[in-house]
């Protein structure tokens, strides 16, 4: 019996090592540019077992997007859908915990792009994110504040998107603003972190412009 355990721990260990490699080299290369030969490097193990714990490039591959998008979509939905915040407290806290994930996960934004170009409706219909938003907290409060004329912008969408697009492109840009600006990766961390406080205050300004 103790034998048994020790061998699914091992197995475990492995599926999990081999699983942050391939996580490693997806989000840097993308799909197309991978070779299940990289992931066995990255994770230091022959190609021969990588491929008895996952038959194919494209299993484990479904795999990491899965994960990488439940990952980045769980955080914009707990949000969204939390009752007890206000909405100007959503956009705190999207600022602040997408700047905190993208900036352990900086290759995610991009990998997303990407491959989500190459095939949209494939793992995308897997993620109920469209119903989860459309029928979110946020929907409800955000149209309840454009009847009280508190937000001049009638499509939650848009405003949702200029939150995002506030957080998550300047990861996207991160080796032009580097390039344009002269900054190390740590000035450039240091730059996202003050985001946090900035870009609720350039929303809030949106919400009520004329």
């Amino acid at each position: 019996m103790a034998k048994t355990k020790e061998v699914n721990n091992l197995d475990n260990s492995t599926e999990e090592k081999i699983k942050e490699a391939a996580r490693s080299v997806f989000h840097q290369k993308g799909f197309a540019a991978t070779r299940t030969r990289d992931i066995a490097e990255e994770a230091g193990i022959n190609l021969a077992l990588l491929n008895y714990y996952f038959r194919s490039k494209q299993k484990l591959f479904d795999i990491i997007m899965l994960e990488t998008l439940s990952g980045f979509i769980h955080h914009l939905t707990t949000i969204l859908n939390d009752g007890k915040t206000s909405l100007e407290k959503k956009i705190e806290l999207i600022a602040s915990n997408y700047i905190n994930f993208l900036s352990g996960e900086p290759g995610v934004p991009l990998f997303i792009m990407s491959e989500l170009r190459n095939n949209p409706t494939g793992l995308m219909g897997k993620l109920p994110i469209k119903d989860v938003v459309l029928n979110s907290e946020f929907i409800k409060q955000y149209q309840t504040a454009v009847e009280n004329e508190e937000v001049t912008e009638p499509n939650p969408l848009q405003f949702l998107m200029n939150v995002m697009g506030l957080v998550i492109f300047p990861f996207i840009a991160q080796p032009l603003i580097t390039s344009i600006s002269k900054i190390d990766n740590q000035q450039f961390s240091q730059m996202m972190q003050e985001r946090k406080k900035l870009i609720p205050v350039w929303i809030k300004a949106m919400m009520k412009a004329k």
